[in-house]
């Protein structure tokens, strides 16, 4: 069974770290075994084409020549020059994508990928992601969140909410979002207008608890019970900021799935295109491809990316020609629900090159469920919000079954295509029972 992360685990215990953060950056990058990595931090995963241009030079010149994507809409290149920092630094700030280099680590945003482009006509938060981002930029305090902390805004449809982040942001309609740190039975009910505002406070108030629980923990679910941040004393700290609020018992988050690949249908004639990186992993012709259609990306936390603004009878051409590129652009392409962490060559504590294992079997082995394939049992980079099929390398083999079940042990790289497609069906019926 599959170690539980602080956020599964029962928390009898307060999780007490005894080191600071040290989730990679831009700045502060992480030594691999195929060099340097850098993460950039991509709030919402919003990226304009002059930056994303920039961003693909950096890789060409700088690291392997690839982007890969994040599970939260965040872009990293690999196989960095140990002495590349002051360069690669330069090249952020011209991109626009170093406002703040204090507090680059800690912005840290989700947002629904489709707001504002689909004929579901939820409201739209986009905007909300730039206030936010400027507020904490602007913030001394928030400087002191880790790597890891999280905020979802979420337009309503559920999807981003899935994705069990420390503070949850949610239209409620046009007027009023919903804002809740721990559990979304236990939410506050804000003016939309206040939202970024309310959602930086709920982080403050995270801070504080850490102090005063004295465990340095890095997210909301970290916490022992009797620290995690109650409604009620965020209602008061609304309150004290200006910000009127209200308790609201019992509310359910929706719950919806990634973008699908393909054409999105928008109003008023426009269109958007939602495609996936097979194995979050991009070329930087491919990723120079994407930019250049439109010259606006988002990034999505499921390694996807939308791209918006085109007209509705361009939008089958495009989609047409990123396939070409090597891009996922239908739902039934095998790809669709196949991810990896990096593995060998790139990762020291891998045990196998996942992603070649996965590309030898993945076309012989598709069925409902995702799989992830995992180069040792830290797991990195699994999904959230879903059930899915674990296959983790060992020793001996690779182990293999539904994640947090008991798995089918030392499974050969012969016997993968049988024992995969057996996991996925077997795991979803296991999944529809419950």
């Amino acid at each position: 069974m599959p170690p539980q992360s602080p956020s599964a685990a029962a928390r009898d215990e307060p999780v007490i770290r005894d080191r600071g953060d040290a989730c990679p950056g831009a700045l502060r990058l992480h030594a691999a075994d195929d060099g340097f990595l850098a993460r950039v931090r991509i709030p919402a995963g919003m990226l304009d084409g002059h930056a994303a241009h920039l961003l693909a030079d950096a890789a060409d010149r700088l690291g392997d020549g690839h982007i890969d994507l994040t599970s939260r809409g965040n872009a990293q290149l690999r196989g960095l020059g140990a002495s590349c920092g002051g360069e690669l630094q330069a090249v952020l700030v011209r991109a626009g994508l170093l406002p703040a280099p204090t507090h680059e680590r800690v912005r840290n945003i989700v947002a629904s990928p489709l707001t504002g482009l689909d004929r579901r006509a939820l409201p739209d938060v986009a905007p909300w992601v730039a206030e936010l981002d400027r507020l904490l930029c602007a913030s001394e305090p928030a400087a002191g969140l880790s790597g890891r902390f999280l905020f979802a805004l979420d337009d309503g449809r559920g999807d981003v909410t899935s994705l069990a982040a420390d503070v949850n942001l949610v239209a409620r309609d046009a007027d009023r979002a919903l804002l809740w740190t721990g559990d979304p039975a236990d939410a506050v009910l804000v003016a939309a207008t206040d939202g970024p505002r309310a959602a930086l406070t709920a982080a403050a108030q995270f801070l504080d608890a850490v102090r005063e629980a004295g465990t340095r923990a890095w997210r909301v679910a970290e916490l022992p019970p009797e620290h995690v941040p109650d409604s009620a004393g965020l209602v008061a700290r609304l309150a004290a900021s200006g910000i009127e609020a209200v308790v609201v018992r019992g509310f359910a988050s929706p719950r919806s799935h990634a973008p699908e690949p393909g054409v999105v249908e928008g109003p008023d004639g426009t269109a958007a295109l939602s495609v996936l990186a097979p194995l979050g992993r991009l070329t930087t012709v491919q990723w120079r491809r994407l930019a250049g259609v439109t010259g606006r990306l988002r990034l999505t936390p499921w390694r996807g990316i939308v791209v918006p603004g085109l007209a509705a009878h361009a939008a089958e051409r495009a989609l047409a020609d990123l396939a070409d590129a090597g891009l996922v652009t239908t739902p039934d392409d095998p790809w669709r629900s196949v991810s990896a962490c990096t593995g060998r060559p790139g990762c020291a504590k891998s045990l196998a090159d996942v992603r070649a294992d996965a590309r030898t079997v993945a076309a012989h082995a598709t069925g409902p469920l995702p799989v992830h394939w995992s180069g040792c049992e830290r797991r990195c980079g699994h999904p959230r919000g879903t059930a899915w099929v674990d296959v983790v390398a060992t020793g001996a083999g690779y182990d293999l079954g539904a994640a947090g079940g008991s798995p089918r042990r030392g499974v050969q790289t012969s016997e993968l295509p049988a024992a995969l497609v057996d996991a996925r069906r077997t795991t979803s019926h296991d999944a529809a029972k419950k």
